[in-house]
């Protein structure tokens, strides 16, 4: 999955504005403009349309546990320079505050079936021999559980 396709899904699952997407980045010490940040959730197609880089995006996820989380003692998260899904999926865990269960029931809502020891390989170092990479297909089909999770739940 590309980075703009993945700030994209969250903009939409948390119905942020662009006020609030400045915001976030901000929670993460960067600075960012509204044309920024329109420009990074165009489409492809769009003339306008810039790549997010993986640095940006790793801000923006530190933002994002910031705004959900609160800011912890110390010194912040220095963003990562190269990002991976794994990766990806391990800040959205952390912002979510999820446990295993909960990310297993956000994939079911999708129907699509994981284990427990599937699921934590994709935590583990990448040194262990356990350590599996994690698929496009797995952090789409998570991405679309937290929308139906996040989103299309606001009203409950």
């Amino acid at each position: 999955m590309n980075n703009n396709d993945i700030i994209r899904r969250l903009r939409y699952t948390f119905d942020f504005s662009d006020a609030k997407m400045i915001e976030v980045f901000g929670l993460a010490n960067k600075e960012v403009t509204r044309a920024q940040v329109s420009d990074w959730l165009k489409k492809e197609e769009d003339p306008e349309y810039k790549e997010l880089d993986d640095e940006n995006l790793a801000i923006f996820l530190n933002g994002l546990i910031i705004d959900m989380r609160g800011k912890k003692e110390g010194p912040q998260p220095i963003p990562e320079k190269q990002l991976n899904n794994n990766i990806i999926l391990r800040k959205l865990k952390i912002a979510l505050n999820l446990k295993d269960d909960d990310m297993l029931d956000i994939l079911e809502l999708v129907n699509f079936r994981l284990s427990k020891h599937e699921l934590s390989a994709f935590f583990r170092n990448p040194s262990q021999s356990q350590y599996r990479p994690l698929k496009d297909q797995i952090l789409r089909n998570f991405l679309h559980g937290m929308q139906l999770r996040y989103h299309d739940n606001q009203a409950i």
